[in-house]
């Protein structure tokens, strides 16, 4: 295996392990949907209107977890096929997982902790997750996948949202306890901005390394 090859496993088994944890808690949420668990006031809400939840949980399961494949660029030439198989299901279920977020921020009763900036938060960056995909699937039918390619980037990225403020809150819960209202909107919202700053450094990275092979390219058809 090159080094090349082995960077991009690299990559893709650290989003499959910034996925843990949402991962694990989704479970744990379905086990208890599933197993009849004690009512509380914090689980309360989800007994009353399951649908939205599980198809929220599920969806975004595998949309981070199979999307982070979609991070390994020798594998995608490779199997292109895949590729475009795999785009085609991951496309409906970060659809899937962003509507039923905002399904859930819109209809569902507001949890205690959670103020008006946190619901705000949620809205905005749910719809900025539809729209990226959205634009996503419109660049490549145009067949313009550098903007397409860019779009999946940041759209992949808002879904990690929850994978990185398990990050933003481990050392504030240490340190200073539970958050409280703002505190928490402010850690919240900072695991979508970091993924987001991350995003558009990869994506300006690839702008600048296709503009700098570009003309590499052309002194090879001289």
């Amino acid at each position: 295996m090159t080094s090349s090859s082995r960077r991009e496993w690299l990559v893709i088994a650290l989003l499959i392990l910034l996925s843990a944890v949402p991962v694990l808690a989704g479970a744990v949420r379905l086990g208890e949907l599933a197993g009849g668990a004690q009512i509380t006031p914090e689980n309360a809400r989800f007994f009353a209107s399951p649908t939205p939840v599980v198809l929220h949980i599920i969806s975004s399961v595998v949309y981070c977890v199979w999307g982070a494949f979609q991070f390994a660029p020798r594998f995608r030439r490779r199997r292109i096929g895949w590729h475009r198989a795999a785009g085609l299901l991951l496309v409906p279920l970060g659809l899937l997982s962003a509507f039923s977020g905002l399904w859930m921020t819109l209809f569902y009763p507001r949890p205690e902790g959670d103020g008006d900036l946190l619901t705000l938060l949620r809205l905005v960056f749910g719809s900025a997750m539809v729209l990226s995909l959205v634009l996503g699937f419109v660049a490549v039918r145009r067949r313009d996948i550098a903007g397409h390619s860019a779009w999946m980037i940041r759209g992949y990225a808002i879904g990690q949202g929850a994978g990185t403020q398990v990050l933003t809150h481990l050392p504030w819960a240490l340190l200073l306890g539970a958050p409280g209202e703002l505190s928490r909107a402010v850690l919240m919202g900072a695991g979508w901005v970091i993924n987001i700053a991350v995003a558009e450094w990869i994506i300006r990275g690839r702008s600048v390394g296709s503009a700098r092979s570009a003309p590499v390219s052309r002194m090879g058809q001289v």
